[in-house]
């Protein structure tokens, strides 16, 4: 998520995370479906109107950082350094997110999630947007100019890696694992001597 610079912004994000947090404390102790919204709004002191004005959805309060999670997904594309290539960016990045998500602390909520039919669709829809959004990414980069299919294809690719990944029994070997895979499908969208290029000098040129 990107940090507030302003004393409004900081108090709208001071109160968004105690809202999330106050959720996740009340959802552990007592069951996802057994909490509601005014539940949550009550204990963490805010009005129902505010709860909703930071939080679309029930569901959407397990996922408080779904949203810095599909914008740093877009970022490894789009502000890696000028000749790197795509693949290793998104690796690093899957990798960075696979080992926050199967932190110790993560176990409970993951089995909160898989108890739940609508947290489990909730999640599903949440990685579908976010394969759009790095298909979107990929699609955009003057620098690897692939078909729309090709980037939206690499870009499910990716987002699957990570959930794979997570319920592996080795995740960071499985994202590796899984990238050598992906790096062939890249590969095969390439033609004849293409290759990642310089998106600084593509600009300059265009």
């Amino acid at each position: 998520m990107t940090v507030p610079t302003g004393r409004r912004e900081r108090k709208k994000a001071a109160t968004r995370q105690k809202i999330a947090e106050t959720a996740m404390r009340l959802f552990l102790e007592r069951g996802y479906d057994a909490v509601g919204i005014r539940d949550v709004a009550a204990e963490a002191d805010v009005a129902v109107t505010t709860l909703f004005s930071h939080f679309a959805a029930k569901e959407a309060l397990v996922f408080e950082q779904d949203e810095g999670f599909e914008q740093r997904l877009a970022q490894a594309v789009t502000d890696r350094a000028p000749h790197e290539p795509l693949i290793p960016a998104l690796r690093r990045e899957i990798h960075a997110l696979v080992r926050h998500c199967t932190a110790d602390s993560a176990a409970p909520v993951w089995r909160m999630i898989d108890a739940s039919p609508a947290l489990r669709e909730y999640e599903e829809s949440m990685r579908l947007r976010h394969a759009e959004t790095l298909g979107a990414a990929i699609a955009a980069d003057p620098g690897l100019a692939p078909t729309p299919i090709a980037a939206r294809t690499i870009a499910r690719f990716v987002i699957d890696a990570y959930a794979l990944a997570r319920e592996a029994p080795d995740p960071q070997a499985a994202v590796d694992e899984i990238f050598q895979m992906i790096e062939s499908a890249w590969q095969v969208t390439r033609r004849p001597g293409d290759h990642d290029h310089d998106r600084d000098s593509d600009r300059d040129r265009a």
